[in-house]
């Protein structure tokens, strides 16, 4: 025999609708029981958050179970959109990922026994609304952009968080080809993700990003609102190297030489707290970005560009490839064709002839490696996108879980 009994609504012959006390928003988490305790052998299903419940809490999800049978069908939906969840290896119960707050929520599910009996219930609840809303506010490298092997995935969020632990739970991070990889925390508002010292992404992939924050509660009355999604391409292996002792650059494709070209980098003398800021910095740096032309001053230490008598400069550079945040760049720089191969005069960058710097310019993409040798002063892991400048055991350790991730 099989019977409908619906949560919350009175059904023909001897069937009873058992309610459990309180609601399905308290501290408890009860909900509705829905069954027909007149028959015997027909299957009781539980729903919490129970039928008109206005103030379930996002976090605890929807949770279903049966007695006396096994879940056939779990449906849960939000405006006709169906919301993840597991069913338990027995299929005796189901629960569902966080949910959104402010939302409406329909649930159907039905179960059946071991005689065939069938009970189908239904539940419609409200989550409560968020006093402090969480999201992701930007999220580098940009949706399908190519990108170098060595590209870190930095997700910014609009407000800090409180729990990291909850927020990096939900953090997602596939490719088809496996990596090994962690986040790390570089501040309250930010998170990066970077694969192990040495070991890049392999090339020619696909990596996607899933924050998957909504409904994480991440501080009081504090929820992700919404998740986000971004997928992304791994180009050729480039990878560059570069030795201001011997004044020559080369770039690999894939593990081969494609170009090599005389240098002429930092020529260092400026000593500021200890550190001489003209000196290139050695290093795995990473390619950030492209400036056509770039406009370079001495501002950035502090110098009026038109104090020429304290080393005051402003210049209109083309072709330029930025690898730090303390500006070194790869770039074109005809004025200093002759010691290029030879000897370093520049203010830290790594000058290049027109031609080769024109091609590295179109080469190139953000988060190539650009490992250079020869320097006393060293790359810092947070100038820039050089990440693999810390130690991979330290890394690990800025992640709230202090766990690897493996992104296959």
């Amino acid at each position: 025999m099989q019977r409908r009994v619906t949560a919350g609504v009175s059904v023909a012959g001897a069937a009873v609708l058992v309610f459990a006390s309180g609601c399905s928003g308290g501290e408890k988490g009860d909900g509705v029981t829905v069954g027909d305790t007149a028959e015997a052998g027909v299957p009781q299903v539980t729903v919490s958050p129970g039928n008109g419940e206005g103030k379930a809490l996002p976090e605890r999800g929807v949770q279903v179970n049966v007695a006396g049978g096994t879940l056939q069908q779990v449906t849960v939906t939000r405006k006709g959109k169906p919301v993840t969840g597991q069913l338990t290896a027995d299929k005796t119960g189901w629960k569902s990922r966080t949910l959104l707050p402010g939302s409406q929520y329909d649930v159907s599910a039905t179960a059946t026994s071991p005689k065939g009996k069938t009970t189908t219930v239904t539940a419609r609840f409200k989550t409560i609304k968020a006093a402090n809303e969480l999201r992701v506010l930007d999220v580098t490298p940009s949706a399908n952009e190519k990108v170098g092997v060595g590209m870190p995935i930095q997700v910014t969020f609009n407000r800090a968080v409180a729990d990291k632990k909850a927020v990096e739970s939900a953090l997602e991070v596939k490719s088809d080809k496996p990596a090994t990889g962690a986040w790390y925390w570089v501040s309250d508002t930010q998170v990066v993700f970077r694969t192990e010292n040495g070991k890049y992404w392999q090339p020619n992939q696909h990596v996607r990003l899933r924050a998957n924050i909504g409904g994480v509660k991440t501080g009081k009355r504090t929820y992700g609102t919404a998740d986000f999604t971004r997928t992304f391409r791994i180009g050729d292996e480039h990878i560059i190297n570069a030795n201001t002792k011997t004044h020559r650059l080369t770039v690999t494709r894939n593990g081969v030489k494609v170009k090599s070209w005389g240098i002429s980098a930092g020529r260092g003398g400026r000593v500021v707290n200890g550190v001489d800021t003209y000196l290139t910095t050695s290093g795995v740096h990473l390619t950030m970005g492209k400036e056509n032309p770039a406009i370079m001053t001495s501002e950035w230490m502090g110098v009026d560009p038109e104090d020429k008598k304290n080393g005051g400069y402003k210049e209109v550079i083309p072709f330029a490839v930025r690898i730090s945040n303390s500006g070194e760049y790869i770039h074109s720089m005809a004025a200093t064709v002759w010691a290029q191969g030879h000897q370093n005069v520049s203010h830290g960058c790594l000058n290049s002839p027109p031609s080769a710097a024109q091609w590295f310019y179109k080469f190139s993409y953000r988060g190539d490696p650009v490992v250079i040798k020869g320097t006393s002063r060293k790359l810092q892991w947070d100038n820039g996108w050089s990440f693999y400048q810390m130690s991979w055991s330290k890394w690990v350790k800025g992640s709230a879980l202090d766990r690897t991730v493996t992104t296959g």
